[in-house]
């Protein structure tokens, strides 16, 4: 198609086949339901799971860690497949592995098997969240990626506003068990014939690399300076961005402020995440990827530390959490074009796979290491002052993150 003239209408119609229609809508409604089913219920859940079975809160929690834990490491090996098979294999037998582990974990008749459910969840997790729909999406929409991505991070981002109040009605009347079992149902027929059906167009050839440079392997890449430069900037800055969110709640309610304020403080940053998504594109034609990176995450760590020095009032401080928010949105998008504003999209999958298994152990061991740095530390307002930090020298790795030889 290179050799094509652009005015032709020989390549949009040589593209279409590549492109199936359905994907994008099928993406935008199973990332909701993936999101709200299999990771948003389970902080809903979870106080009922505790009270009803006796296991301690520490424990169920960390039986969700886990499948983070999992997710992050599954996701190197699930890039390699996606980046030679697409998505659609992938992304279906993830849901149906979602809807085993969702089983699994609502019949657990102790800590063990309830542990085993999610560890299956994990593999799910790796298969149906943003990193598989991110390579699908990176390849078939490519170069207009960027606009697609954002349409399904805003689906996602609604995932918590659907999922969150509809497992809290469902445990009120039916209990944790019913209600994952009721889930998984909701899993199985939204998410499975989706991905069965709406992912079948045809998985485009990896890129051609261009005539003047060699095809630089993704494995050297995954070497190079500054892909590990750009692994240790979004680790960082993903620690301190969910630990940031774990801990606002206790932070606001050491201040004074009651639990209904603080959660209004959580809520309107979940609602900065979608306008920071809204903004994403425009940014991305004005900067280029590296000073993007140190300029957002340089933000991130600002609003991280203004939270520490500013007690209220509370007015600055809901405004302070939808600015925090705005920047998250940001966030997860330039995660989502790292890899190809830098290497291009032939090896998008597996680079993304490995990019993301350092910064998915991040956000999952956060909550922990947030909650428990911040007796040693003094309190709260110290903690956010160090994550503040570690934001700050994710944000000088990161201008250092521009490859010497680009992939088409």
């Amino acid at each position: 198609m290179g050799d094509l003239s652009a005015a032709s209408p020989a390549p949009a119609a040589l593209d279409q086949p590549a492109r199936p229609r359905a994907a994008l809508p099928a993406l935008c409604l199973t990332q909701i339901t993936s999101w709200g089913v299999v990771y948003y219920a389970f902080p809903v859940l979870n106080p009922q799971i505790t009270d009803a079975t006796g296991w301690s809160p520490a424990k169920t929690t960390a039986a969700f860690s886990a499948a983070l834990l999992v997710s992050a490491l599954a996701g190197i090996r699930i890039g390699r497949v996606l980046d030679t098979r697409g998505p659609r294999a992938v992304m279906t037998t993830g849901s149906v592995i979602g809807v085993a582990s969702l089983i699994v974990i609502a019949t657990a008749p102790n800590l063990l098997l309830f542990t085993t459910g999610w560890l299956l969840a994990g593999l799910s997790m790796a298969s149906t969240f943003y990193q598989p729909a991110f390579a699908a999406l990176t390849r078939w929409w490519a170069p207009d990626h960027v606009r697609a991505l954002t349409v399904v991070t805003l689906a996602g981002g609604l995932a918590s506003t659907v999922f969150a109040p509809l497992t809290a009605q469902l445990s009120g009347h039916f209990g944790w068990r019913h209600t994952y079992l009721i889930l998984a149902v909701a899993l199985a027929a939204l998410t499975v014939p989706a991905h069965a059906f709406a992912l079948r167009g045809p998985w485009p050839p990896a890129p051609v690399p261009p005539a003047s440079g060699a095809d630089t392997g993704a494995a050297s890449l995954a070497r190079s300076r500054p892909f590990l430069l750009l692994a240790v900037a979004l680790t960082l800055s993903a620690f301190a961005m969910y630990a940031v969110v774990v801990t606002l709640v206790p932070l606001l309610l050491d201040r004074g402020y009651t639990a209904t304020q603080a959660a209004w403080a959580l809520g309107l940053g979940g609602a900065g995440q979608t306008l920071g998504r809204t903004l994403y594109a425009a940014l991305a034609r004005r900067t280029s990827p590296a000073l993007r990176a140190t300029v957002l995450i340089g933000l991130g760590g600002t609003a991280t530390g203004a939270f520490a020095l500013f007690p209220g009032p509370y007015p600055l401080l809901a405004l302070l959490a939808v600015v925090a928010g705005t920047i998250r949105g940001n966030l997860t998008l330039l995660q989502a074009t790292a890899i190809t504003d830098r290497w291009g999209t032939r090896h998008y999958g597996r680079l993304s796979g490995v990019l993301a298994a350092p910064t998915t152990t991040a956000s999952a061991l956060a909550p922990f290491a947030g909650t428990a740095l911040a007796v040693p530390l003094g309190g709260y307002p110290q903690l956010f002052a160090v994550l503040a930090l570690a934001s700050a020298a994710a944000a000088l790795v990161a201008w250092r993150t521009t490859p010497t030889d680009r992939m088409a």
